[in-house]
């Protein structure tokens, strides 16, 4: 592990400097996943729940609310890397508000195209990719109820998109499992059968390619270390651990040293991750020559945070107590760096 640590580096130190070989390309993309806390719109929905984000609801909802709620949220992820190229996205309430997003001036020039389809979530919120298209192709993309016999259980569905990226075949999947609400007794089965229909996704894309590059992102309401991820999903938190056609979850580090995506009661979770599949762990430098992975973080910048109160440090929230913060979200943003050399 000591070893690896410092062929990372290594190669960290490549990228950011000049190259003594001007025949190779070094280049790295971002993938990345944000919760937007409640992108609604102001138009009753005539299916799902949205009454709470209506102009007459509890929130008030009204269209200079939605209105900066958009810019504040384009705001964030133009702070993102330039290099952004896919970003998974949950608590969205339709395409609507994505295209209206992605129209922002502070990230109209990314040019950010959209995958989304309609879920049944009784609030009407659903999981959806904003990705560039100058880097990533999509080939294909599909939306799968959560398999499950706990009855009138319905959730989120999770979104499958495969595409390429740099000309290499990667899968995103885009999840949001259930949330705690109920209780431990109640929820814990209802994220472990979201976490085995996860695997089954992940499985179903490892019989089309054994070495399929799969990367797992998503708001999973447990932290890296809770069975939902580790024995259902099967995340491991070691690389030396992880086996071909398995997970890699780099966000137990993160989660061990107490760096955290939500704060709720005077405690952190990180319950935002991005879990990668075997393929896209480098064995050595020479890996490289392929999309590999780099590192992982959560983008938890100041101008995210709550400033002051009990609650410094925190996400800046679009509404507290019921009180609008014209914030951003309660979630921190996870992002992870893959690289490679290429030939000139």
């Amino acid at each position: 592990m000591y070893m690896y640590r410092h062929l990372l580096l290594f190669f960290a130190l490549m990228f950011a400097c000049c190259t003594n070989s001007q025949n190779v390309e070094n280049r790295q993309y971002v993938v990345g996943f944000y919760n937007l806390e409640n992108l609604y719109d102001t138009i009753p929905d005539p299916i799902a729940d949205d009454s709470e984000y209506l102009p007459n609801g509890a929130n008030n909802w009204n269209s200079m609310k939605y209105t900066n709620k958009l810019k504040n949220m384009a705001f964030a992820i133009s702070k993102m890397p330039a290099n952004l190229a896919i970003l998974g996205v949950a608590e969205i309430e339709n395409r609507g508000v994505l295209e209206d997003l992605v129209a922002q001036p502070s990230i109209k020039n990314r040019r950010l195209q959209i995958v989304h389809y309609d879920g049944p979530d009784r609030r009407g919120v659903d999981v959806g990719l904003l990705y560039n298209p100058a880097v990533f192709k999509v080939t294909h993309s599909s939306s799968h109820r959560v398999r499950s016999e706990i009855s009138g259980f319905i959730t989120r569905d999770q979104l499958v998109v495969t595409g390429l990226l740099d000309g290499e075949e990667v899968n995103i999947i885009v999840l949001h499992w259930p949330s705690k609400g109920g209780g431990e007794a109640r929820s814990v089965p209802r994220r472990r059968d979201a976490a085995l229909t996860t695997r089954h996704l992940v499985d179903s894309l490892f019989v089309v390619n054994p070495k399929a590059k799969t990367i797992v992102m998503g708001d999973l309401n447990d932290d890296p270390i809770e069975p939902s991820l580790t024995v259902h999903l099967n995340a491991k938190c070691e690389k030396r651990n992880t086996q071909p056609q398995g997970l890699y979850n780099p966000y137990c580090e993160l989660f061990k040293k107490g760096i955290g995506s939500i704060g709720y009661q005077d405690q952190w979770n990180l319950f935002d991750q991005i879990i990668i599949s075997y393929e896209l762990l480098p064995k050595n430098l020479d890996d490289f020559k392929t999309l590999k992975f780099m590192k992982a973080e959560i983008f938890n910048k100041d101008f995210l945070k709550q400033q002051t109160g009990k609650f410094r440090g925190y996400p800046l929230r679009t509404h507290a107590g019921g009180v609008w913060m014209n914030g951003y979200s309660d979630h921190f943003p996870s992002l992870i760096w893959l690289g490679k050399k290429v030939k000139k």
